[in-house]
């Protein structure tokens, strides 16, 4: 392993289970989730009234999220809630990273890589009412600027000077992932020093849960909030939608090693592929994901056997979750039994575009604190996978030295990341 492995330096999230990676991570270990009644907004007419909803600071004085400690009042009205949820994410990376470079050079070698699925949604729907009910004079000349998916990253580009590449990846709940390869690939190519990199998303509007629940692809189970989300259990029914930003410092190790920062997991491999097959659907032998993880694994230079930990993109459907397991087995074979498997989507819900920021943040955890989140609300396998181990219920202490996290979305997307400890 050379010193020119590209590495993470700082990592910050906001989630359902509150801000901040330290208190994120001890609720994950301790089991909780951050899955509640939805009482943002009125959704008493719809099927699913329950999601995975990022806590206030009045909320939860521990960990909840200041909104008036990331922007102004002023800005508030220019910046929609997925932005925030990104600048939020960002300080903290930054800030454990020691990166806000303050001569010109740095920041032109900062890039911002930052996913989200469907950016300020919430504005949009919001807009057309009052376009509607109260004519064009109404609406707000920040509308657009606020609702471009970009702007969470331009947002953070402004705030901090980097005047590096900006990419945001619109793959739906890959795109979180994605960013995080786009971000190795501009270190590689030469480009930039620095890449912040991830996804950011709040989606919890009306209109979002009303077409997720037309598909049928939302759990109903309104009155158990908590119990909602279970991946790979054969009593799901449905997913939870969830919202919140994981954001991680990207820099080769020398570069790190350079400035006096803390090399904390290498980005070892990355792998990205189309199912070619369905619009929300992968094929039920999962074979355009394995395409991914193969390839995540060929460029980590790792044997499947190695992986000592999988966080899977379970989303907790059928269909979805069948089919990651068969990709998992075409490319692990006989020694997938072997590996343990979870999904933290059972205690935050399905973070969408910012889903694979998030868990790429809790899989560098696991192998940095040798400590495997589990699986919330398992009780029973579907048929056929009974022989594989999917952390029920209770975190589990393991050392291990590479782990890979799964990202899939609609369109056919896929995306896997192999993170490994860093070599003395």
């Amino acid at each position: 392993m050379s010193d020119d492995s590209i590495v993470i330096t700082g990592m910050g999230l906001v989630t359902p289970l509150g801000r901040g990676v330290e208190a994120v991570w001890n609720r994950l270990l301790e089991g909780r989730s951050g899955i509640r009644a939805i009482d943002r907004i009125d959704v008493s007419d719809l099927p699913a009234r329950i999601a995975g909803l990022v806590p206030s600071i009045e909320e939860d004085p521990v960990a909840g999220l200041n909104i008036d400690a990331v922007v102004s009042t002023k800005d508030r009205k220019k910046i929609d809630l997925f932005t925030i949820y990104a600048l939020a994410a960002a300080e903290e990376a930054l800030t454990q990273a020691g990166w806000k470079p303050e001569d010109q050079e740095s920041r032109d070698r900062t890039a911002t890589a930052v996913a989200t699925g469907i950016g300020g949604f919430p504005v949009i729907t919001e807009a057309k009412t009052t376009l509607d009910q109260r004519g064009y004079r109404r609406l707000s000349p920040f509308v657009i600027p606020a609702f471009l998916g970009n702007l969470a990253a331009g947002n953070i580009s402004i705030r901090y000077g980097f005047r590096g590449p900006i990419g945001t990846p619109v793959t739906a709940c890959a795109a979180g992932l994605q960013a995080i390869g786009d971000g190795m690939r501009l270190i590689h190519s030469g480009e930039t020093d620095v890449v912040l990199a991830g996804g950011t998303e709040a989606c919890i509007d009306r209109l979002t849960i009303g077409g997720f629940a037309a598909a049928r692809a939302l759990s109903t189970r309104n009155g158990n909030p908590e119990q909602a989300s279970r991946p790979y259990d054969k009593d799901r029914d449905g997913f939870v939608l969830g919202e919140g930003a994981g954001l991680v410092v990207l820099e080769r190790k020398s570069h790190a090693a350079a400035r006096g920062a803390t090399p904390l997991i290498e980005v070892a491999g990355y792998g990205t592929s189309a199912d070619a097959y369905h619009l929300t659907s992968g094929p039920e032998d999962g074979s355009g994901a394995a395409l991914a993880i193969d390839a995540c694994l060929k460029r980590a230079a790792e044997s499947p056997g190695a992986i000592g930990y999988i966080n899977g993109h379970a989303t907790s459907t059928p269909i979805g979750d069948r089919g990651e397991i068969a990709a998992l087995r075409r490319v692990f074979g006989a020694d997938l039994a072997g590996i343990p498997i979870s999904s933290t989507k059972s205690s935050i819900g399905h973070l969408l575009g910012a889903a694979g920021g998030v868990e790429a943040v809790f899989t560098a955890l696991a192998v940095l604190r040798g400590v495997l989140p589990p699986t919330l609300n398992f009780g029973s396998a579907d048929d056929g996978a009974e022989d594989l181990d999917f952390i029920p219920l209770k975190a589990r202490a393991k050392t291990l030295r590479s782990a890979l996290c799964n990202s899939f979305g609609f369109g056919g997307v896929n995306a896997s990341l192999c993170l490994r400890a860093v070599a003395a």
